[in-house]
C-alpha cells in the first residue's frame, strides 16, 4: 500500500499565519507543514486540505484517480475549494465499512473526540490506522490485538492514545508509527525527532511517500535514562513525557509523604496531577527489588531523595559514624543500586539534580552529600543508554 503524505501539519498548517512564536518563526522552507492529508495507491485521499492538488502535483502524485475522499475532522476555516474531478468528501458513520472499487476496506473507528479515524486494509493486507488531529481511539475492531502496519496520528497532542494503542496490541513492536498534525505547540527540528524517538515514532517531510507494510527500523527508545538538572529546571516533566506513550507505568517516589508539611503536600499534588490517569505510584526507596523484577516502565523520581534516606540509613549525617562505617556502608548501598540497574530488564527513566556547580556548602555533612550525590550521578549514568540535563526547560542529549 503506497501513501503519501501531502501535509504533515495541523489544521491551520505550521508555521500558523501571522503567528509571531519561535516555533513558528522556524518552520520555514523544509519545515514548513501543511495541512495533514493523506493519499493512499492514488485512489482514495483522507481529508481535503487547500492546495491538495498541487502538494500532489510537487510530490510526483495526481490526484485525477481518486475514487473516494473522506474527512476525519470538523472543519471550521473557510470553505475547501474541491479540485475539478474529485467526488465530493464524505464521512463514514463510526463503526461501518466501506469497500471500495480500488480494493481497499476502509472501517470507520470512533474517537474520543469530535472526528472520525479511519482503518484501512488494502486488498494485500497490509493495515493502516490513521487518526484525526487530537483524538484517541475510543473503541477498535474485533482485530485489534493484531498490530497494524503503520499508525499515522497525533503523537505529539495525544501521546495516551498512542499508549492506549499499545495496551490494547494494535501498536506492536514492528509498528511503524508516524506523527502527523503537527502544530507550534510541539518543538522543531532535533528536538522534535528526539522526543518523537523517546515515543517510538518519527515524522517526515511534506510530500513524502512510504510503503505500509514495508521493513523500516523502528525508532530505538532507550532503556535506561538519567535525567538530570537543577532546581525547576524542568527535569522531572522531561522524564515524564519520555513515558507517556508507554501504556503502563510505575511512578516511583522516593520522597514520599510528610505529614504536617503542606508545601511538600502541594508539590507532590503538582506532580501527581501532571501523571496520566493509568499510572501507578509507589512511595519506597528500595528500588533495588523493583529493578530486579519484571513490570512495566519505572520512572524514579528523584535519586536525590533516595541519597537522603540511605545516608539518613548509615548516619552519614554524623562526622563519627560516617567515618565508622558509614561511609562504607553508604558505598555498597550505592554499589547495588548501580548494579541494579546494570542488569534490570525493565525500561527505566530517573531523575536526579545537578549538584556542584554552585556555592560550596557550609558544613561538612552538606559537602558530604555534594560530593556523594556526585559520585551517584556518575555511576548511574554509565548504566544508561541515554543521558539527558535538563536546563531552562532545554534538555541537551549528553549520551545517547
Amino acid at each position: 500500500m503506497e501513501l503519501t503524505l501531502l501535509g504533515t501539519g495541523a489544521p491551520l498548517g505550521l508555521p500558523r499565519p501571522a503567528c509571531p512564536c519561535a516555533v513558528c518563526a522556524l518552520s520555514r522552507g523544509t519545515r514548513a507543514r501543511a495541512a495533514t492529508a493523506l493519499l493512499i495507491d492514488g485512489a482514495l485521499l483522507l481529508d481535503l486540505t487547500p492546495g491538495a492538488a498541487l502538494a500532489a502535483a510537487r510530490s510526483g502524485h495526481s490526484l485525477v484517480g481518486v475514487r473516494q475522499v473522506l474527512l476525519t475532522h470538523p472543519h471550521d476555516g473557510p470553505a475547501v475549494e474541491v479540485p475539478a474531478g474529485l467526488p465530493t468528501a464524505g464521512r463514514v458513520p463510526d463503526g461501518r465499512e466501506l469497500t471500495l472499487i480500488s480494493g481497499h476496506a476502509v472501517r470507520a473507528v470512533p474517537m474520543d473526540s469530535p472526528g472520525t479515524g479511519y482503518e484501512v486494509t488494502s486488498a494485500d493486507g497490509e493495515r493502516l490506522l490513521y487518526l484525526p488531529p487530537g483524538g484517541a481511539p475510543a473503541g477498535l475492531s474485533d482485530d485489534h490485538r493484531v498490530p497494524y502496519d503503520m499508525v499515522i496520528g497525533d503523537v505529539t497532542g495525544r501521546p495516551d492514545g498512542l499508549a492506549r494503542l499499545r495496551a490494547t496490541g494494535a501498536v506492536g513492536p514492528a509498528t511503524e508509527v508516524i506523527a502527523v498534525h503537527l502544530d507550534h505547540d510541539a518543538p522543531t527540528g532535533a528536538e522534535l525527532d528526539r522526543r518523537l524517538a523517546a515515543a517510538g515514532a518519527r515524522t517526515v517531510p511534506d510530500g513524502t511517500t512510504l510503503y505500509v507494510g514495508e521493513y523500516h527500523e523502528v525508532p530505538d527508545v532507550p532503556r535506561r535514562t538519567l535525567v538530570t538538572g537543577g532546581a525547576r529546571s524542568g527535569k522531572s516533566v522531561e522524564a515524564e513525557r519520555r513515558l507517556e506513550a508507554f501504556p503502563e507505568v510505575l511512578y516511583v517516589a522516593t520522597g514520599g509523604s510528610r505529614e504536617g508539611d503542606a508545601e511538600w503536600a502541594q508539590r507532590v499534588g503538582l506532580h501527581r496531577e501532571r501523571r496520566p490517569g493509568s499510572w501507578r505510584t509507589a512511595e519506597t526507596c528500595e528500588l533495588v527489588p523493583l529493578l530486579a523484577g519484571d513490570g512495566p516502565a519505572l520512572l524514579i523520581d528523584c535519586l536525590s531523595l533516595w541519597l537522603t534516606d540511605a545516608m539518613d540509613r548509615v548516619g552519614a549525617w554524623d562526622d563519627e559514624k560516617w567515618a565508622d562505617g558509614g561511609q562504607a556502608a553508604l558505598r555498597e548501598r550505592t554499589a547495588e543500586l548501580v548494579a541494579a540497574v546494570r542488569a534490570t530488564g525493565r525500561t527505566v527513566v530517573a531523575v536526579t539534580n545537578e549538584v556542584g556547580a554552585g556555592v560550596v556548602p557550609g558544613t561538612a555533612a552538606g559537602r558530604r552529600f555534594r560530593d556523594e550525590l556526585g559520585r551517584l550521578n556518575a555511576a548511574f549514568a554509565d548504566e544508561c543508554e541515554q543521558v539527558v540535563l535538563v536546563v531552562a526547560g532545554q534538555p541537551l542529549v549528553l549520551r545517547g
